[in-house]
C-alpha cells in the first residue's frame, strides 16, 4: 500500500532561483562558509535561491524573516516518516535537501494517501506497535483522526509557537507547514473582482455565473470545503446550497487545476479552487487572463493546512522536535511558498504573485481537524446528486 520514497533522495540544490540575497535577521548568508548556530564543519546550508523555485512567481521576492536553518541545531539520526501522497511528493523534496544538508541525517520515508495513513497509525498505535515518528500530512482532516484517538504526543511549544493557533492543533497535537485556501479563480476578460460574491451562498443566485462556473467534486479539498460548510450552516442548508449549484449549471472536473486551466482559457468564467492551481497556471503563463476572489468569513474561505504529527511512541522526541522546527524554517517557508505556490505559516514569509497574506484572509472560525468528520459530507453529496 505504501510508496518507499527513500531512493527518491538527490541534490535540489540546482532549484533555479531569482536571488542569491541572504537570510533577513541571520548572522550569515547560506552557503557563505560561516557557522551558523550548531553547524559542524562538513555542514553547509545552500544559498537562499537553492531553497527558492523558479519562475515569474519567484522573481524580485524579499528575503524571508524568520529562523534560519543556520540558527538551528544540526539533524543527525534517523527518522521514518508518513508522509501523504500528492502534494507530500513537492513536500519531500525539502526533505530531501535536508538529508543532503546533514549527513548524519537520514529519514526512512513511506507515502500513502494521508487518510490510509492516519489509520494506519491509530491502528498501528493502538496494537503498541508505531511504525513511524514522524506523521506529514497533507490536511488537517487526517491528522485531526490520528489526534482524536489519541495515537499523538505534543509537540513542544517552542516548536510551534510561529504559527498562528488557528493552524494548530488543541495540545500541540499538530502543527501546520504549509497552507491552502479555498478561492474563486475567475476569467478577468469575463469578469471583475466585484462580479464575485462575497458569500459563498450567493453564487447559486448570481446572474453572471449562471452557467459559467466549474467545480471538481470528487475532489479531497472540495469535499473538506462542502464538510466545512456543513458544520457551519448544518446538513439542509448545505445540501440545498449543492442542488441550488448543480442545478444553476455548473460543470463537472475531474481536479481543481483543470478547473483553473479552463477559466484561464475563457471556457469557464469562474470556478472553485484552492488558491495555488491559479498560481500554477500563472506562473507557467505569465499573462494569463485569471484572478482569485476570495470569499469571507464562511466555508468558501477555509484555509487548510498540511501539517506534521509525533506519532505517539516514538523514542526519538528530540529529533522529531528539530525535524519540525526545520519544517518551519525560513529556508523552509520560501521552498514550500515558491515551489509549491503553498501559503507560508509563519510571519514574514510573503505568498507569492501579490496574494493577501494569510491574516488579511477572512476564514471561517473553524477546528480545521473537525474536517475528519467526512462521511456525512459524502451522504449529502451523493443526496445532492453531485457525486454518484
Amino acid at each position: 500500500m505504501h510508496t518507499d520514497l527513500t531512493s527518491r533522495r538527490r541534490l535540489l540544490a540546482g532549484i533555479a532561483g531569482a536571488t542569491t540575497a541572504g537570510l533577513a535577521g541571520c548572522g550569515g548568508i547560506p552557503g557563505d562558509g560561516s557557522d551558523g548556530g550548531d553547524g559542524a564543519a562538513d555542514v553547509s546550508i545552500p544559498s537562499l535561491s537553492s531553497f527558492r523555485g523558479s519562475g515569474t512567481l519567484a522573481e524580485g521576492r524579499p528575503a524571508p524573516e524568520g529562523t534560519s536553518i543556520e540558527d538551528l541545531p544540526d539533524l543527525t539520526g534517523s527518522l521514518n516518516l508518513y508522509i501523504g501522497g500528492g502534494e507530500g511528493g513537492i513536500y519531500f523534496r525539502f526533505v530531501e535537501m535536508l538529508q543532503e544538508i546533514y549527513p548524519e541525517f537520514q529519514v526512512f520515508a513511506s507515502s500513502a494517501p494521508s487518510s490510509s495513513l492516519a489509520q494506519t497509525i491509530v491502528e498501528e498505535v493502538g496494537a503498541g506497535a508505531p511504525q513511524a515518528d514522524v506523521f506529514w500530512s497533507i490536511d488537517a482532516s487526517s491528522l485531526g483522526f490520528v489526534a482524536d484517538n489519541d495515537a499523538y504526543e505534543s509537540l513542544p511549544a517552542d516548536a510551534v509557537d510561529p504559527v498562528p493557533e488557528p493552524f494548530r492543533g488543541a495540545d500541540n497535537a499538530w502543527v501546520g507547514v504549509a497552507g491552502r485556501a479555498r478561492s474563486v479563480p475567475y476569467n478577468t476578460e469575463q469578469l471583475s473582482g466585484s462580479d464575485i460574491p462575497d458569500a459563498v451562498q450567493e453564487f447559486p443566485a448570481t446572474d453572471a455565473l449562471q452557467g459559467s462556473m466549474g467545480w471538481a467534486p470528487t475532489y479531497g479539498a472540495f469535499k473538506s470545503f462542502v464538510t466545512a460548510m456543513r458544520l457551519l450552516r448544518g446538513a439542509d442548508a448545505t445540501r440545498e446550497w449543492l442542488v441550488s449549484m448543480r442545478e444553476s449549471g455548473i460543470e463537472r472536473y475531474p481536479n481543481e487545476y483543470v478547473v483553473s486551466q479552463q477559466v484561464a482559457d475563457g471556457t469557464l468564467a469562474a470556478g472553485f479552487a484552492n488558491h495555488y492551481y491559479a498560481m500554477r497556471v500563472r506562473n507557467q503563463r505569465p499573462d494569463a487572463p485569471i484572478d482569485l476572489a476570495f470569499t469571507a468569513g464562511d466555508a468558501g474561505a477555509l484555509v487548510n493546512v498540511a501539517g506534521a504529527l509525533q506519532i505517539a511512541g516514538t523514542e526519538k522526541d528530540d529529533l522529531v522536535a528539530n525535524f519540525v522546527r526545520h519544517l518551519l524554517s525560513a529556508e523552509a517557508q520560501e521552498f514550500f511558498t515558491t515551489v509549491s505556490f503553498a501559503y507560508p505559516m509563519i510571519p514574514g514569509v510573503q505568498p507569492v504573485g501579490g496574494l493577501p497574506t494569510i491574516d488579511e484572509l477572512d476564514p471561517p472560525d473553524i477546528d480545521l481537524a473537525a474536517l475528519s468528520d467526512l462521511e456525512p459530507t459524502l451522504e449529502l453529496m451523493r443526496e445532492a446528486g453531485v457525486l454518484g
